[in-house]
């Protein structure tokens, strides 16, 4: 990976891309979007294999037509109903950029913004974002700092963030994963198991219905590992309405607080396993149903539909206007907390 591609100005604030690595793994990480340029492990060949889509330009990030790829997702990640939710008797508006929801936090959000490098190691670094009240219609000044960290085989991504108005947040990572490497075609034989007995139905618009779902005797049963693809075609309503999988699962046995099992996923081709802790409740599983094409990754393979998955950690989609799902409110001048681990090992 060349830093230089990197190095540019946006907004008169510095981009660069940075380094981290163990004996195991590495990473290069851009402060644009705070995003996961590129990871890579060790396959059952020995071999080291990227397994995160992404690009090797700056300019690769700017004009690519999937926006998200590999960056830190805020203030909220995934939707909210038309784009509105209330604090106490105050109704707040945001931007609509999805439909007539807000998705990720709208157009100028995280990931479309330069990051603050507060320190670099060999194996950590620290950014930090200042986000202005009122900025995308969300109340208050937000600092929020993320730190990524290599222990070993281990990524972490830990969030920490304070405003001084009361607010809501939920923060969340979003790399497109392939086990096999990225550009190496469908994850459809990847297979997956989600710690998760239920998920969180969607309507035609992809929002949640507020109803909390079993998996089982369902296409949405991973409770035990089975490939991605085996029922993503069928005619269940739900893979409809997200033409495949993108859907919350609630996380069984879930300890506010503690790192709780997720998910293991194995590629087929190189056998890398990737297990997932988090301190959120839920998580969002996506198959990249709307990768069509336009974007040509950093091994020169354009990126189709379902050739990438996501595991986005998180609380629930629409929770401020959804009253049984746990609270995304964030009062002012306490802090919000957040880590999960990305853990490879070879199956």
């Amino acid at each position: 990976m060349n830093a230089a591609n990197f190095e540019s100005t946006i907004h008169d604030e510095s981009v660069q891309l940075f380094h981290l690595h163990s004996q195991n793994i590495s990473c290069f990480i851009t402060n644009y979007g705070a995003r996961v340029v590129s990871l890579n492990t060790i396959d059952k060949n020995r071999r080291m294999v990227d397994v995160v889509l992404g690009f090797d330009s700056l300019d690769g990030y700017l004009n690519a037509n999937e926006k998200y790829h590999g960056a830190a997702v805020g203030r909220y990640a995934n939707r909210i109903a038309n784009g509105t939710f209330k604090i106490n008797d105050t109704t707040y508006s945001l931007a609509k950029n999805s439909d007539e929801n807000s998705l990720h936090g709208g157009n100028n959000a995280f990931h479309n913004q330069v990051w603050k490098c507060i320190s670099h190691e060999d194996n950590k670094l620290v950014l930090e974002l200042t986000s202005p009240h009122m900025e995308e219609g969300f109340p208050g000044e937000l600092i929020t700092q993320v730190t990524y960290t290599i222990e070993g085989s281990t990524l972490r991504i830990g969030y920490e963030a304070t405003s001084n108005k009361d607010t809501i947040i939920n923060l969340t990572h979003h790399s497109y994963f392939n086990l096999n490497g990225e550009g190496s075609g469908s994850i459809l034989k990847h297979s997956l198991l989600l710690h998760s007995d239920y998920y969180t139905p969607v309507n035609s618009n992809t929002i949640p219905t507020g109803s909390i779902d079993m998996v089982a005797d369902s296409p949405f049963d991973f409770t035990a590992q089975k490939e991605i693809g085996s029922d993503i075609d069928s005619d269940h309503q739900q893979l409809v309405y997200g033409h495949g999988y993108d859907h919350n699962f609630v996380i069984n046995q879930y300890l506010k607080g503690e790192l709780n099992f997720v998910a293991k996923a194995r590629g087929d081709k190189s056998n890398v396993q990737m297990t997932v802790w988090s301190t959120e409740p839920g998580v969002q599983f996506y198959t990249a149903n709307h990768l069509d094409g336009t974007d040509q990754g950093k091994s020169g393979v354009n990126y189709h539909r379902r050739t990438a998955f996501c595991l986005e950690t998180q609380h629930f989609p629409d929770s401020p206007n959804q009253g049984q799902f746990p609270s995304t409110f964030l009062s002012k001048n306490r802090t919000f907390k957040s880590c999960t681990e990305y853990r490879f090992s070879i199956a």
